[in-house]
């Protein structure tokens, strides 16, 4: 017999409880005992909800209460209702604390190409196994874009192209700047960390293949500045979305560009990376965005933890292209 119970009457959370108490115990008398309160009103209001669903959940007999058919099906409708009830509750309980949720989070490729991103993502799903992380691909300019549309709820990018209000911005760490060339070009390093630095004034004759965005600030406009102070405009072969676009171009032998360090080990086959004198000018950071009004819950949980991860790494990162990246443990 199945009881619609919700069909033309109000039930209240205590009365399920009250029932499964005098269910499970098979006794009036030590179901209230067992509630903490007396038996008397325990007896009223079981026989209230026995009026209310128009059925005898319970046998009354001398020594104790036995269900009935309709009881013993209530038992497993009210069961259920008072677990889902205590499920839902335990989970908007994680989801204010931030252990329960979805983050979208978006990243350009040279933020992703740090070894910082996986380790923080690896730390998010070790400490918080029930936030589900839906990440995505894209541009500075659309992934900050996308975080004032709230349809992304965090963004790691490098140099913010804008500044949205409402928007926060955490620079999680700093990282030095390489030149990366074809490899056959004559400026190429064949023996990484024998050839001295690479200096502004030895790339004034060169062609550039560029990532940014017209007005904006970023690498490459810091690039372009640099240059400048150095008495020339470097000549720009293409300008792309990606970073990942720019490497593809510079392995293909149409030009040379800077990077972040981090990209080193990228296409290491057809592309020389050598070290940049004026590296310390041209710093790339890693740039974590989320909106302020939405800092609370999973957001807080992910923005706290890679503020975290971040500490563990030096401000700036100088890495000797001789050098092997040691694995760091997580």
């Amino acid at each position: 017999m199945q009881i619609q119970y919700f069909k033309h009457m109000h039930l209240e959370l205590r009365h399920l409880r009250y029932f499964l108490a005098v269910a499970d115990s098979g006794h009036m008398t030590r179901a209230a005992q067992q509630l903490g309160i007396q038996q008397p009103p325990l007896s009223i209001q079981i026989r209230a909800l026995e009026m209310q669903l128009g059925v005898d959940l319970f046998h009354r007999r001398p020594r104790g209460m036995a269900l009935t058919d309709a009881g013993r099906q209530f038992v497993i409708e009210a069961r259920r209702i008072v677990e889902d009830l205590a499920t839902t509750q335990l989970r908007m309980t994680q989801i204010a604390r931030g252990q329960h949720g979805t983050l979208n989070v978006g990243f350009t490729s040279s933020a992703a190409s740090h070894a910082f991103m996986p380790e923080a993502l690896r730390a998010l799903r070790k400490q918080y196994p029930d936030i589900t992380l839906e990440l995505s691909e894209d541009n500075a300019a659309t992934l900050t874009e996308a975080v004032v549309d709230a349809r992304l709820h965090c963004a790691l990018l490098r140099v913010p192209v804008s500044r949205p209000e409402g928007i926060m911005f955490r620079r999680l760490l700093s990282e030095s700047v390489v030149v990366a060339l074809p490899l056959d070009h004559p400026l190429a390093d064949r023996q990484p960390g024998v050839a001295p630095a690479l200096a502004v004034k030895d790339l004034r004759d060169e062609s550039f293949i560029l990532v940014r965005r017209p007005g904006a600030p970023g690498l490459y406009a810091n690039f372009m500045a640099l240059c400048e102070e150095h008495g020339f405009r470097p000549r720009v072969a293409r300008e792309v979305q990606r970073m990942m676009t720019n490497l593809n171009l510079v392995a293909a032998g149409a030009g040379i560009s800077i990077v972040p360090a981090s990209m080193r080990d990228v296409h290491r086959h057809a592309i020389a990376y050598r070290n940049f004198e004026e590296s310390h000018r041209l710093e790339a950071p890693l740039t974590l965005a989320w909106r302020q009004e939405d800092f609370s819950g999973a957001t807080k949980t992910f923005v706290d933890l890679l503020t975290s991860v971040a500490q563990q790494y030096p401000s700036a990162q100088q890495v000797p292209l001789s050098a092997n990246p040691t694995p760091r443990q997580t």
